[in-house]
């Protein structure tokens, strides 16, 4: 804590000025003159002499009363308090204008030029007060300051197309804490260091030096719920893995590289070349109620210790203040912050970085419209999943053909004692025909990473953020027809056309994949759900489930499975009715049927061998049961 000292050098140098004041102030008295003249020259006085002596006393003692405050306040940098002045300082560029507050020497302001809020605002990451950056230390004297509280002086040059900012918290001329920003030509970044000259006496090295920096993130965009509870996280990177910390929880964690505030589209990171270790990190969730509009959606907190090297500091670090783009951050080398993108774990974010990513940025290259690339990917991904289709649809065919003998089999041997016998004569027939049960499920099985991996794609591309298409104003957002008087569970409070499509397309999908379905389905045997009923359910299900889903998310992502699910259709009508040949399927199976069996492989033996010895032992069981 701050402690008030009696300083008698302070208060005897009090009474000297005063002394001295008294005795200037008799000294300066008119000299006597006639009578006739003395009014004359009393006013003369009153106006102008007077009032100077007044004031000048005034300002000498309020300057001495303030130097003294700031020394039993401040100590060493009582010096640079009264040498500075409050201010502020703007370096930008094209992309981005900070304002830095002489106070605190921090970014008190931080637009992003060329992109604007929801509603048409300025887009600011900093404003308001809505951020923090402050080092907490402590001094011989037995202070403890916090340079959030203390003025900097400014110094701003230029260096070619950088802008160079100095912020000094002086102790002297040649002793100061100094802030350095730098921030060059068309970059998001700047750079920024912390470090301090001549304080190796001033500085308590003994006490912890702390840097915090917090932050509120501001609603940026359209959709709350989408933006805060799905895209906004904070990430950070420990050693060489990149993690992410879940709202309302706060961790310790070692060897700090980086950490990145992240809302939804936008980023504030801070980097450092010196990693921090012991840093508490929070993140707390500001959102009380989803359906109400809110100023702020997270809070996010830095607490790192600073450490001193020869009694002075020096890191030197980054600021990023802009889009979490993809494409621009993997650019970044090194630092790993294009993981923040969230294109998805595993395979769905493999598929998103080496698939998606490369044919989007080639067909951005020569389309403007970014509807008409969402609907040509489609194409391309529908195209490249084509022969899977086939092959379904393939084994399809052989399912139908060989289905009357299959049929044939369930009459053969009915009953539950028969159950295994049936299944082997079923599992021979399909693997004569060179039918795989599984051959139905490999298609929606391949289409699954796809899906997943699209799931993350749409919403996270900042390209198609408040660009439009038809009635959608923001592919990146739901688009909206009719606004709703009151609120639907699960659904919202307003009506989304895209899903709508995209629902009526699925169902009309199902209902055509329905025989095929059908096809593929063993016949209905003893003991055994009908897969067939449960399908019919299945049809007006998805499409509701559908509906509900995705009324409140991207548009763009309904508007890619309304086209593929059309395309789809249109795939596997070419398919059935001028691909294949149910005749000349028959005909093959046929011709396998006369073929000596190949040798089974060994997983085939011991699953044959298993079956029988489960058909025996069903077999006995049954027998012990007559008996009874």
């Amino acid at each position: 804590m701050e402690q008030k000292k009696f300083d008698f050098n302070s208060f005897i140098g009090m009474l000297l000025l005063g002394g001295i004041l008294l005795w200037w102030m008799n000294t300066q008295k008119p000299e006597e003159t006639p009578e006739t003249n003395t009014s004359t020259q009393t006013e003369q006085v009153s106006e102008t002499t007077t009032p100077s002596e007044d004031n000048t006393s005034t300002v000498v003692l309020n300057d001495s009363l303030k130097q003294i405050a700031l020394q039993n306040k401040l100590g060493a940098f009582s010096y640079g308090a009264l040498n500075s002045k409050e201010g502020a300082s703007i370096i930008e560029n094209s992309l981005l204008k900070l304002t830095i507050d002489n106070k605190g020497g921090q970014i008190t302001e931080a637009l992003i030029k060329n992109f604007k809020t929801h509603d048409s605002l300025p887009l600011y990451l900093i404003k308001n007060k809505n951020a923090s950056f402050n080092v907490n230390f402590g001094t011989n004297d037995n202070r403890i300051l916090n340079t959030k509280d203390l003025l900097f002086t400014p110094v701003l040059t230029k260096n070619g197309d950088t802008q160079v900012l100095s912020m000094k918290l002086k102790v002297a001329e040649d002793k100061f804490l100094e802030y350095r920003y730098e921030i060059k030509k068309d970059d998001y970044r700047i750079n920024f260091a912390i470090r301090s000259q001549g304080l190796s006496n001033v500085i308590n090295a003994s006490q912890q030096i702390n840097l915090d920096w917090n932050l509120k993130a501001f609603s940026q965009e359209k959709s709350l719920k989408t933006e805060n509870t799905m895209y906004s996280w904070f990430y950070y990177k420990a050693g060489s893995e990149v993690d992410y910390l879940s709202p309302g929880n706060s961790e310790v964690v070692n060897d700090v590289n980086w950490v990145s505030y992240k809302q939804h589209f936008f980023s504030s990171a801070l980097l450092s070349e010196t990693a921090f270790n012991n840093a508490t990190l929070t993140s707390t969730d500001l959102v009380k109620d989803q359906k109400k509009d809110t100023i702020f959606t997270k809070a996010y907190e830095l607490k790192a210790p600073l450490a001193l090297k020869n009694g002075e500091l020096n890191y030197n670090m980054q600021w990023f203040y802009g889009p979490t783009d993809y494409n621009l951050l993997k650019t970044y080398k090194g630092t790993d912050l294009d993981q923040t993108a969230d294109l998805g774990w595993g395979i769905f974010g493999t598929l998103n970085r080496y698939v998606f990513y490369p044919v989007f940025n080639m067909l951005k290259g020569f389309i403007g419209n970014y509807g008409l690339i969402i609907i040509l990917m489609t194409i391309v991904v529908r195209i490249i999943m084509s022969p899977v289709l086939y092959k379904s649809y393939l084994s399809s065919a052989k399912m139908k053909v060989i289905r009357p003998e299959m049929e044939e089999i369930n009459k053969k041997y009915p009953g539950k004692e028969n159950a295994m016998k049936r299944q082997q004569e079923i599992m021979a027939v399909q693997r004569k025909a060179g039918v795989s049960m599984m051959s139905g499920c490999i298609p929606a099985l391949m289409q699954m990473p796809v899906f997943f991996a699209l799931f993350k794609f749409f919403p996270t591309n900042i390209d198609f953020r408040q660009k439009s298409f038809l009635w959608a104003n923001d592919l990146s957002s739901y688009d909206t027809i009719y606004k709703l008087p009151f609120d639907i569970p699960w659904y919202g409070n307003h009506v989304s056309l895209f899903p709508i499509l995209a629902s009526i397309a699925i169902f009309f999908y199902m209902r055509m994949n329905q025989s095929q379905q059908a096809n593929m389905q063993a016949p209905p045997q003893e003991g055994m759900p009908d897969m067939s009923k449960m399908m019919k359910y299945m049809i007006y299900f998805s499409p509701i489930m559908m509906l509900f889903f995705f009324n409140n998310y991207a548009s763009g992502l309904s508007l890619y499975y309304f086209i593929s699910n059309l395309l789809t259709i249109a795939i596997m009508f070419v398919i059935k009715n001028f691909v294949i040949d149910e005749a000349k399927i028959h005909a093959k199976i046929e011709e396998n049927k006369k073929r000596p069996e190949k040798k089974k492989s060994k997983f085939r033996e011991r699953l044959d061998t298993a079956m029988k010895q489960a058909q025996e032992q069903q077999a006995a069981q049954q027998r012990g049961k007559n008996k009874k």
